[in-house]
């Protein structure tokens, strides 16, 4: 037996026979949206009725086999047994499906006992061996049904629209069945939010800003996406570190939250600030991805198969620092552009090799030839690398609440939050010569960083210590600024 849904789409149903038996199925049949044809030589009056109420017709006469024409299922409900298997019989020979109500094993379905609240169907099927028993069970769990289910399911068909709209197919399974698992009360109202996302518009921004609003829709939230082109993005060739401006993938993002043109914003991590202006605030940090930064080429597997004088790009002072000095016999040169842009370049050989963040080619699904990722304690990552930030403004604590709550990783939180206390106890910028990578093991933090001021020979520390509170993470992320003041090359463990 396999239960299914099946729709008229303005087919119509034919019932052959006259009686209370017929009158059911028609009931059936014109609550689903059948149109409905009865032919039978007595039809009683209720059915007479019913099929006049819906719109549909009917013939007092002997059953013909030309009755079947244009018909999407066939009902045999006559009191005559051989009657029925003729009809049976004549649906077989056009290939349609029939119900015969008098032997449920003769026939193609039995029809279920069926109550709707608004577009929810409960369907109750004995197999044909006790019609009557299956619509009292059908009544009795109908009756259990809170009022809002009805609404639940008119909810939940708006958010699968925005779903399959707004995701591609293969993020779409999990976000709706995370929606069935909500509150019954809950999907009553959806959706429960509509939310605007400033976000920059690069293919890995929108992966990126995407990840979020799938977390949004998993609650029922619908996210339209806002597109910014920021100062950084406008200019590709300048390197960043000479733009004199540490915001430059974030202030017109921020910008259109204070202008109320969005009330949330997606940034790398990476790209923001040690301090955030006074009326802005990050509400969430998500799941750290792949934090550790990546080397590709088309024609070299790793940094050491590179013969002397070969040509590295990047645009990060911190890469090209670390860089230079595992190898100090190549040649660093500027890199900008999105990730596509920067590896199309590769591919020219405009470059022998470059360096991109691991996160970033894993959530685009690019790579180049040779990829090969640098272990987090040899090529330090950026602050935040790997993370993602949202930010609202100040005051929005409703919207602050509901964000915290679909994105935030609280192990994740940790980490940057120990990272970002040592970015602005150092008052670098986020383009500056500093990575600081930090990671939990247990209740311990472990922090690599690596800090190369102008003119002055790189540090490195490597600090160790329990961290549970975000404000131990702070005053750890402190520790490690002031670790890395005090260091010219430190090695081993400071505890």
């Amino acid at each position: 037996m396999l239960p299914i849904s099946l729709r008229p789409n303005g087919r119509r149903a034919v019932i052959v026979g006259g009686g209370s038996v017929a009158a059911r199925k028609a009931e059936s049949l014109v609550s689903a949206g059948f149109p409905i044809f009865v032919v039978s030589e007595r039809i009683g009056e209720a059915l007479r009725t019913l099929v006049r109420a819906a719109g549909g017709s009917f013939a007092e006469r002997g059953y013909a086999s030309g009755d079947l024409d244009d018909a999407a299922l066939v009902i045999a409900a006559t009191n005559d047994a051989e009657a029925n298997a003729r009809v049976v019989a004549d649906a077989r020979a056009v290939h349609l499906l029939v119900c015969d109500a008098s032997d449920p094993e003769r026939g193609d379905f039995t029809m279920t006992a069926t109550r709707r609240a608004g577009d929810l169907t409960i369907s109750v099927d004995s197999g044909g061996a006790s019609p009557a028993f299956a619509r009292r069970i059908a009544s009795e769990l109908a009756a259990h049904l809170d009022p809002e289910s009805a609404g639940a399911v008119a909810g939940l068909a708006q958010m699968r629209a925005y779903v399959k709209a707004a995701f591609p197919p293969g993020e779409r399974d999990g976000i709706l069945r995370a929606l069935a698992e909500r509150p019954v009360d809950e999907l009553a109202g959806l959706p429960n939010a509509e939310l605007v996302c400033a976000t920059r518009e690069s293919a890995l921004a929108m992966v990126q800003s995407r990840s979020v609003a799938a977390r949004l829709a998993k609650r029922g939230v619908v996210t339209t996406m806002l597109g910014v082109t920021t100062s950084g993005d406008r200019d590709r060739t300048r390197p960043l570190d000479r733009f004199g401006d540490v915001n430059v993938f974030v202030k017109e993002l921020e910008s259109a939250l204070r202008e109320r043109r969005a009330a949330f914003a997606v940034h790398s991590c990476k790209d923001l600030a040690g301090t955030l202006p006074d009326d802005m605030r990050i509400v969430a940090i998500s799941a750290r991805a792949d934090a550790r930064d990546a080397f590709c080429s088309e024609r070299y597997e790793s940094l050491e198969s590179l013969p002397a004088g070969a040509v590295v790009g990047t645009s990060s002072p911190r890469r090209r620092a670390q860089l230079a000095a595992l190898r100090p016999d190549l040649r660093y040169e500027n890199l900008r552009g999105n990730v596509d842009t920067r590896l199309k370049k590769l591919a020219r050989g405009e470059y022998d090799a470059i360096v991109l963040a691991m996160a970033g080619l894993q959530r685009l699904g690019v790579a180049a030839t040779h990829v090969a990722a640098f272990a987090e304690d040899r090529l330090v990552p950026a602050v935040g690398q790997g993370a993602l930030a949202v930010e609202v403004r100040s005051e929005d604590d409703a919207v602050a609440a509901l964000l915290r709550d679909a994105v935030n990783d609280p192990q994740s939180e940790l980490c940057i939050v120990c990272e970002r206390a040592t970015l602005r106890a150092l008052r670098a910028g986020c383009s500056a010569p500093l990575g600081v990578h930090a990671r939990l093991r247990g209740a311990t933090m472990r922090v690599d960083a690596f800090y190369a001021p102008d003119s002055e020979v790189p540090r490195r520390v490597v600090l160790e210590r329990p961290v549970e509170t975000l404000e131990e993470a702070a005053t750890f992320g402190i520790a490690v600024a002031e670790a890395l003041e005090r260091a010219k090359v430190t090695a081993g463990v400071q505890r």
